[in-house]
């Protein structure tokens, strides 16, 4: 029985990042039918204190492509501003993408346990992790809350998605 890698687990990044970007690409065709400005949907929130929809694709994508650089003990490049068109938000993905992939698994596998300490949030809280529970633990459940929210945000705009559109429409 083969068991699942380091590398095998983070490659699960990219996929997300792909139904990310088909729920924007039918949120954008659907603004396009109803002669919607894409600026509606970029800038749409489900609370006011909640981030909109353009700075919860950033969060996904950043989330994402710092996991395995973390995880490896690498510095993560660093991306500046929001994507303030659709396009803008494919080429983010994209990026996130490209920068996951070229990580390589020689630099994951084995990184399980590897312990580090980063400064999280507005306060600069220090949280310890190892490879695994900053996968697992923090990654994972962030990317899956914004790709839900987007997804949320767009239905609530009355963009016609279901869970196969969650999964990317790879069930279509």
């Amino acid at each position: 029985m083969s068991q699942l890698s380091m590398s095998n687990a983070v490659g699960a990044l990219p996929r997300l990042l792909s139904n990310l970007e088909h729920l924007l690409r039918e949120g954008e065709k659907d603004a396009e039918a109803r002669g919607i400005e894409a600026d509606i949907y970029l800038n749409a929130r489900l609370a006011p204190d909640m981030w909109s929809l353009a700075r919860q694709v950033q969060a996904a994508a950043e989330l994402a492509k710092n996991a395995p650089y973390r995880i490896a003990g690498l510095k993560p490049p660093n991306y500046e501003g929001y994507p303030e068109s659709f396009d803008a938000c494919y080429a983010l993905l994209e990026r996130a993408r490209s920068d996951i992939d070229a990580v390589s698994a020689s630099d994951l596998d084995g990184k399980e346990e590897r312990a580090f300490t980063l400064e999280m949030g507005p306060n600069k809280i220090q949280m310890e992790f190892t490879g695994i529970s900053y996968l697992s633990g923090f990654t994972l459940p962030n990317v899956y809350f914004h790709i839900t929210t987007v997804y949320n945000i767009l239905r609530h705009n009355g963009v016609k998605l279901g869970k196969r559109d969650f999964f990317g429409g790879i069930l279509k």
